[in-house]
């Protein structure tokens, strides 16, 4: 049976949280709890059932659903505002928080609607800056609290950062696991450290690309290019630390202590695991063992794999080149 979905924070993530349910079937209530008049609190509501509408088209529009179903997705999203926000509150089975990335509004928004969640209710905050360590003592149930940090634009990019605090019952962490997945989602487990997983190499790569501007290494459409055409495709056919040992743990360790060197830069020496995997021969792949156990694994297999992988991807991308002309025969 469907669970009764809140979005709590009628902003971008909380429309897109919407949009992504009511696809999937799901009814949702995407609740405003902000002091507004009528006519403010109306203007909200038109506001997001028309972008929500918007992104849904564009999708038909590309190809991705048939269009005459958009009616019934938009059918199965309600709006509350702050008069009918508690009555909307005790229907939901998942609440998603999507207030702004400030503690006294996480404070007041919790407050609200854990007065009038059900005790089974599961509360998941969408922050991507403040950890579920701090934000399980704003909540009455505590052990059905985690963050569920989604990645924008949220009805379209797969990934659910799911990052629960020592109190968290393993019981939600599964449910909120199962529900993410059952609407498409690809989730995964990380411990409430600042950043995450994506926000954490976001940063460092956002940062490292404007550092190469200001440096004069190269310029911002020939960076993008490098990303668009090398870095992004090879990245997205095989996950970062499987590209290590299909390598060898040697190329990063080498790369990496010659990069801190020449650039006179600590940031780019290797961190300490590499060095002591080096060490005890853990070279990846042809090894045998790298972060990964390939003890068990065919090499000739696996490179086949990934070189379909790849390809599968580079077709997808329109980046295969024809193959030239055959010679004519003497």
């Amino acid at each position: 049976m469907p669970a009764i979905i809140g979005a709590l924070g009628a902003g971008r993530m909380g429309r897109g949280i919407a949009h992504a349910f009511a696809y999937a079937g799901h009814e949702v209530w995407l609740i405003d709890i902000k002091s507004r008049d009528a006519g403010d609190a109306a203007r909200l509501h038109q506001d997001a059932v028309r972008e929500i509408e918007g992104s849904l088209q564009t999708l038909a529009d590309l190809g991705a659903f048939d269009a005459g179903l958009i009616a019934g997705m938009l059918g199965r999203i309600r709006f509350a505002d702050l008069d009918s926000a508690a009555a909307a509150l005790a229907t939901v089975d998942v609440l998603f928080e999507g207030v702004p990335e400030v503690m006294d509004a996480k404070r007041e928004a919790f407050a609200f609607a854990c007065a009038h969640l059900r005790d089974d209710a599961l509360i998941a905050s969408t922050t991507s800056t403040m950890l579920s360590t701090d934000l399980a003592t704003l909540v009455a149930r505590p052990q059905r609290f985690l963050n569920a940090h989604w990645l924008n634009p949220a009805y379209l990019i797969p990934l659910v950062e799911v990052s629960p605090h020592p109190g968290t019952d393993a019981e939600a962490v599964a449910q909120l696991c199962a529900l993410l997945q059952s609407i498409g989602k690809k989730t995964v487990m990380c411990q409430a450290v600042p950043g995450f997983i994506v926000p954490r190499f976001q940063a460092m790569i956002m940062n490292e690309a404007a550092r190469m501007i200001e440096q004069g290494v190269a310029t911002a459409e020939d960076i993008d290019r490098a990303v668009r055409y090398g870095f992004g495709p090879r990245y997205a056919s095989m996950g970062v630390v499987e590209f290590i040992d299909f390598g060898g743990l040697d190329i990063l360790y080498h790369a990496s202590h010659y990069l801190a060197r020449a650039l006179d830069d600590p940031r780019y020496g290797p961190p300490a695991i590499v060095d002591r995997y080096m060490q005890e021969g853990r070279a990846g792949l042809r090894s045998g063992k790298g972060f990964f156990d390939w003890s068990q694994v065919d090499p000739v297999a696996y490179r086949r794999e990934v070189m379909a992988r790849q390809l599968a991807l580079l077709r997808q991308l329109d980046l295969v080149p024809a193959p030239g002309p055959s010679a004519p025969v003497s």
